[in-house]
Formats: C-alpha cells, sequence, structure tokens
C-alpha cells in the first residue's frame, strides 16, 4: 500500500489508523480498505471502473454525491492510501478561496518539479457559491489539480456546469438496512477499534429498531449505538444488555416514532403521496401532520408535490403545478412554522384535484421506444435547412406551415416512420 502524502494540518493524518481513544465511534471504525467498505458494492465492487481506477491510482476528477454516512469521506480516506499523488483535503466550511490559491500554487509547483500530481478533496463542494467554484476550472482544466468533490446536494444544481462537465460524477444511496446492520455487528464485536470491550448485548427487536434510527446512515447508526452503550448498566459478568425497551427509553420519542421501525420516513411519504393521488385531504393532511411533527424537512415535503402534481394530476388541472411550485417558493421563503400553512394549502388542493398520469405515462412509453430504436433519423420535412447542400439533400421539402395550412397539424407526420403508429399521449378524457 502506498504511503499518502499531504501538507499541513487535515483529517486524514495519519493513515496508520492510530486515532486517538476519544474519537467518535464512527471515526474510529471507519473502513481501512474495499473489503469493510459495505454498502456501495455497485460502484466500489473489484470489477468496477471506479474501483479500478483507484486502486491503478488513475482517477480523474470526481465529485461524490449521496446523502450523509453513505461514504463519501470514506471514499476519500480509500483514494488517500491508493494514490502517489499528494492528496490534500479541503474543507468548503472552513477554506476559501485564498487558501485554495495557496494550495493550487503549491500543486502547480509540485507537478512542474517533480512531476507528481495533486489530488484536492473538497468536502461539502456545494457550499462554495457559483463564482468561487470557478476558482476550480481553470486548475482542472489545465490538469494542475484532480479534483475529488463530495456533496448531499444534487451536483445538477449546486455545481457549475463547466465544472460538471470535466468530472465523473459518482451516486452514493443511503446503506441498506443489511450493510448498516453489518456496520453494527462489526462495531459491536471489535475490541480493537469499536465496542468490543463494552461487552455489549443487543435483543432482536433493539437491535431492529437501532438498524431502523439509522435511516441509511452510517455516521448516525454509529453515533448513537455508542452513546446507548456507554450509558447502559453492566451487569454482573460485566455485559451490558440492551432490550428493546430500554432503546425508547434513551432515544427521543420523536426520533423513533418516524424510524423504520414503524412509520418512517419512506413509508410516511408513501402514504402521504397515495392519499394525494387517491383524491383524499384528510389522509393527505394526517400524513403531512405526521411528518411535520417528526421534524422531516419541508422542502423535501415541496418537491415532492412539485413532482406529484405533473405526475399524478397533469393536465387534468395545469394550475396544480403552479400552486405546487408557489408553496415550495413559500417554504423557502416563509420557513417553518408559518410554512406548514403554505404546505396544508397546497396539499389539500393537490388532493381534490381531477387525476391524469397521461403525460408521465406517454413519456415512459416513448423513452422506451428510444432506448429501443435508437437514433431514429428525423424525418426529411421536419428538418431545417440551414446551408445550400441541406437544401439539396431536401432538408425541410414538403413541410407544411400548420399557420397557412391549418390541415398540416392533422395530416402531417412527426415521428420516425418505425414509430408513425405510436399514440403516447392519451389523456382520460380520449380514452
Amino acid at each position: 500500500m502506498t504511503r499518502l502524502h499531504h501538507e499541513g494540518p487535515d483529517l486524514f493524518t495519519s493513515r496508520d489508523y492510530n486515532e486517538p481513544v476519544d474519537a467518535p465511534l464512527a471515526e474510529r471504525m471507519r473502513p481501512r480498505a474495499f473489503a469493510d467498505f459495505v454498502g456501495q458494492e455497485d460502484i466500489t465492487a473489484p470489477d468496477r471502473p471506479l474501483r479500478r481506477s483507484i486502486e491503478s491510482d488513475q482517477l480523474s476528477s470526481v465529485i461524490f454525491w449521496g446523502p450523509p454516512g453513505s461514504g463519501k469521506t470514506t471514499l476519500a480516506h480509500l483514494i488517500a492510501q491508493h494514490t502517489k499523488a499528494q492528496f490534500v483535503p479541503f474543507s468548503a466550511v472552513t477554506s476559501g478561496v485564498p487558501e485554495l490559491r495557496t494550495i493550487i500554487k503549491a500543486a502547480e509547483q509540485r507537478r512542474s518539479m517533480h512531476g507528481q500530481r495533486t489530488l484536492l478533496f473538497v468536502d461539502e463542494i456545494h457550499r462554495f457559491n457559483k463564482a468561487q467554484q470557478d476558482a476550480f476550472l481553470p486548475h482542472v482544466e489545465r490538469g494542475s489539480i484532480i479534483l475529488l468533490g463530495a456533496t448531499t446536494e444534487n451536483p445538477s444544481f449546486e455545481i457549475i456546469s463547466p465544472l460538471l462537465s470535466r468530472s465523473l460524477v459518482v451516486v452514493l444511496k443511503p446503506l441498506t438496512e443489511e450493510a448498516l446492520g453489518q456496520i453494527l455487528d462489526r462495531a459491536l464485536a471489535d475490541s480493537d477499534h469499536g465496542l468490543g470491550t463494552w461487552q455489549a448485548r443487543l435483543s432482536p427487536e433493539a437491535r431492529r429498531r437501532l438498524i431502523a434510527f439509522g435511516n441509511g446512515d452510517a455516521r448516525a447508526l454509529l453515533t448513537t449505538v455508542e452513546f446507548i452503550v456507554r450509558q447502559a448498566p453492566a451487569g454482573p459478568d460485566g455485559t451490558r444488555t440492551i432490550d428493546e425497551a430500554m432503546l425508547v427509553a434513551a432515544l427521543s420519542k420523536k426520533a423513533l416514532r418516524y424510524d423504520k421501525a414503524g412509520e418512517e420516513h419512506y413509508n410516511v411519504i408513501s402514504a402521504y403521496i397515495k392519499s394525494l393521488r387517491d383524491s383524499d385531504p384528510d389522509g393527505a393532511l394526517y400524513w403531512l401532520a405526521r411528518m411535520l411533527d417528526a421534524g422531516e424537512d419541508p422542502k423535501f415535503i415541496a418537491r415532492r408535490m412539485v413532482i406529484f402534481a405533473s405526475e399524478d394530476i397533469g393536465n387534468a388541472d395545469p394550475l396544480a403545478l403552479i400552486v405546487a411550485t408557489s408553496v415550495a417558493q413559500a417554504v423557502q421563503f416563509v420557513g417553518l412554522p408559518e410554512a406548514q400553512i403554505n404546505l396544508a394549502h397546497g396539499t389539500t388542493y393537490l388532493a381534490s384535484c381531477p387525476k391524469d398520469n397521461a403525460s408521465y405515462v406517454g413519456l415512459l412509453e416513448a423513452l422506451k421506444d428510444a432506448s429501443t430504436h435508437g437514433n431514429l433519423g428525423v424525418p426529411l420535412h421536419l428538418r431545417n435547412a440551414v446551408t445550400s447542400l441541406m437544401k439539396e439533400l431536401e432538408y425541410g421539402s414538403n413541410y407544411r406551415y400548420v399557420h397557412d395550412d391549418p390541415q398540416a397539424k392533422t395530416e402531417q407526420t412527426h415521428l420516425p416512420p418505425l414509430l408513425s403508429h405510436r399514440r403516447y399521449y392519451r389523456p382520460k378524457s380520449q380514452k
């Protein structure tokens, strides 16, 4: 394994992983090799391109996008272990453009004098505004640095397009309950870095609820289990037995009300959407209240409302999308607790609307045809003849201008010949 190169203080110092004994459990249990990194096998399995590029030290600029506790920083640790390049961590929370200029200058000197690359890991890169992100661009383009960014936010909205076009976006998913179970069991058994010396024993019910409480976030899970184990009383033989009642007493009622053991995040939002779809404003309001009472992000609810307005209502009531986007704006502008009123307004409107998913269904069918049949040529009469050669090739020939020829609206074809019989959009009123 290659020695880590670093400059200045950073969270990757001491890659022998001799963490202080008082370091948080999530840090002590951070995987030291790919074999220990569970839950993201789709991108880190031995045959995956990302894994091969890391192990061969041929990584290009990458943006890691995933929810908290999914493994973004751990991947950075693993890259640090495998690279011969200078690995420089950089936090968008605590650092700014002046510090970046210093790093870039050192990287350029390193490259010109020693031919050594610099991998710059930028944690929470979305916290840089668009103008600050521009500062990375010329150096990524010249190869002065290889950028590794980590973000919990959608890069399409939070990262500037020129930077995205020069980077591979790797999507990390929330960890499954199975993956969280493996992480939990390893932490409880590991006597060197975990809680093995505490002799903690979880009942099956407590284990299940604890994994559910993690809700896809390994860091949250490990932080919670460390708290639970440390405050659990030891029995005569030193064993700390933790049952479901003890777990409930140790954790807040509100947190458990929204975990995966009962009406958790995904189940509740599913109940909310299905209530809207079934035109039941009472059910929708109840599930909205449950989410708000449990501390759900109101922006998440508003985003789902915007999606629902087009997916399930569509042209049955085009105003629904306007109402939903207005609610989303109001949530941003007003904030809680008053934004609850806006969410209730939008919820009852969407639930009361007529429903028609024809636009969404039609899109799915068109996407399937596009994938199945590949790049079918645009019919000549629909092409735009912008050069004399195109005119000679009959681009645009026989096109009928509907304002001059109203019959063209129904008689002129607009699909490739192979798909001329397709009818994607079938609103309910015409079925």
